[in-house]
């Protein structure tokens, strides 16, 4: 694949500063087409009390609100952990072109695991999807976070 840059690095540094905070270790990174980072986020859902503010939903939020517009088409979501159904619906929604993520989740995830959401025929939007790319080293970061938790 020429002129292929990963992103998980970012979304990786983004999920480390969430387990400092006390968060679960997630990340995410959104990607302009011409592969500028337009939003990064960790998860914030405790800092934030606010369960929707998984680091997916959060990235897509800012994305939108300094695109002006509620669609990010051609861009690409790199993830560190596979998306769970409510972030998976947002990746369709905002019609991202193309998701990276590290990590699958079989309790929670929703693409490759549990709901797959956008194998629904009610999914309007399906992006490429890329999984497995820095799995090794987030599935790290929640093992270290959630046994530091026991």
């Amino acid at each position: 694949m020429s002129g292929f840059t990963s992103y998980m690095d970012r979304a990786l540094a983004e999920a480390r500063a969430a387990a400092d905070r006390g968060e679960v270790p997630v990340g995410a990174v959104l990607v302009a087409p011409d592969g500028r980072i337009i939003a990064s986020a960790g998860n914030r859902t405790r800092e934030l009390s606010d369960p929707t503010a998984h680091a997916e939903v959060l990235a897509i939020r800012d994305a939108c609100a300094k695109m002006r517009s509620e669609r990010l088409p051609g861009h690409s979501l790199w993830v560190t952990l596979e998306p769970c159904p409510m972030c998976a619906a947002a990746i369709s929604a905002a019609r991202i072109a193309r998701l990276y993520y590290g990590a699958s989740d079989r309790r929670m995830g929703g693409v490759e695991h549990g709901a797959r959401v956008f194998d629904h025929p009610q999914c309007h939007h399906r992006p490429e999807i890329y999984d497995g790319l820095g799995a090794h080293e987030a599935r790290g970061l929640l093992q270290d976070f959630f046994e530091g938790r026991r």
